[in-house]
């Protein structure tokens, strides 16, 4: 079954970042297993999946339905080299379109106000509108790898929570790289680092530990 063969389809996905693991196996569970975990394989048809993401796309968005024909036809795509499938029923579907969004981006005076309203975490809110590091870089980034003198940040780590836990890796494209820092952030961070260790992460949890997207968010951003 489609089932069967998608869950032995995730179990090869090792050398992903398991945050990107857990997110195929959050669409697997939210919308293709569903439809599709007792459908045997030769059974699948093309217009059966066109129709699947029609429906996807009315009950859910574009962008569900696209991400979730994507695993489906990966999945799918596995079964067809392994001579399990002539060909791959998910190809050649009609996708609906994504409606691009205008994007905001704050000014200085914006991110000041921001920054102000997080209170003892505006400091956080600074370094990201600055540096453009990604949220999990920012947080695992530890003081040895802050260069305040050179206002240089190297950017060598990313930690991400997946089903509750903090989970270490390499950035991403798995590249480290040097970001450069505002001569006003490094002063700002010189004096947030004092006395750290190198070893110590630059920002911490208000309870000590690594900072959390979904904690920060909720606590501390969307309140500011």
């Amino acid at each position: 079954t489609v089932g069967e063969w998608s869950a032995r389809w995730l179990g090869a996905q090792a050398h992903l970042k398991p945050s990107t693991r857990e997110r195929y196996a959050g669409i697997l569970r939210e919308h293709v297993d569903p439809k599709w975990s007792k459908v045997k394989l030769s059974d699948v048809r093309h217009a059966d999946v066109q129709t699947w993401v029609s429906e996807l796309t009315d009950r859910r968005s574009a962008s569900t339905a696209r991400k979730a024909h994507r695993v489906l036809s990966l999945v799918l795509a596995l079964a067809v080299r392994d001579n399990r499938l002539a060909r791959n029923p998910a190809d050649g579907v009609g996708l609906p379109r994504e409606v691009q969004r205008d994007r905001r981006y704050l000014t200085h005076a914006e991110v000041r106000q921001l920054a102000a309203a997080a209170g003892e975490h505006g400091l956080v809110i600074t370094f990201l509108a600055y540096t453009g590091l990604r949220f999990g870089e920012a947080a695992a980034l530890r003081v040895a790898r802050l260069g305040v003198l050179n206002r240089r940040v190297e950017v060598a780590e990313s930690v991400t929570a997946v089903n509750g836990r903090s989970v270490w890796g390499t950035p991403k494209g798995h590249l480290r790289r040097w970001g450069s820092v505002p001569a006003f952030v490094a002063e700002q961070l010189a004096g947030h680092v004092e006395g750290k260790s190198g070893g110590e992460l630059v920002f911490e949890s208000p309870y000590g530990g690594v900072l959390r997207a979904s904690n920060f968010r909720r606590d501390v951003f969307e309140p500011a």
